[in-house]
């Protein structure tokens, strides 16, 4: 796994940790309408500065774009693209459909991203020309016939 990829994780990892604190205790947490089926909650912004905060400890010289906190470096030649709870609306009703997203942006191009759903613990790693994988795992596309049904992922 790339470098990037490795300290992602790490931050995905303890952002999660902290998401699932929260999640327990949805009822009491509290949320407010950035617009029409758009909500911020004191999980997403704890969740941002976990994130944030571990990158920046290893790559100080490092952007962000994120969901709650905007832009900060944005011009910086490594710019991290994050979500940091991407299924807010699911969260907070306690649907258990939601995962922190998040992208590396180097010299204006997506080389890395990464998904992680913390209920499932299942991390998905891409590397531009490096493929992509479940938890470690290698993913493959495999032709299995025609049209978007013929399509599967394998893990080798």
């Amino acid at each position: 796994m790339h470098p990037l990829l490795t300290i992602a994780t790490r931050a995905a990892r303890a952002a999660g940790n902290s998401l699932l604190r929260s999640y327990e205790n949805i009822d009491s947490l509290k949320a407010n309408s950035k617009g029409r089926n758009d909500y911020v909650s004191v999980a997403d912004q704890k969740a941002e500065q976990v994130l944030m905060e571990t990158l920046l400890k290893n790559y100080p010289d490092h952007g962000f774009i994120a969901e709650e906190s905007g832009e900060i470096k944005a011009d910086a030649e490594v710019v991290w693209i994050i979500d940091p709870l991407d299924g807010t609306t699911n969260y907070l009703h306690g649907i258990p459909h939601f995962c922190i997203s998040m992208a590396a942006r180097i010299k204006g191009r997506i080389e890395h991203g990464l998904i992680y759903d913390p209920l499932r613990d299942e991390l998905f790693t891409a590397s531009r020309g490096g493929g992509a994988a479940l938890n470690d795992k290698r993913i493959e596309q495999t032709k299995a016939g025609s049209g978007l049904a013929g399509h599967r992922l394998t893990l080798s």
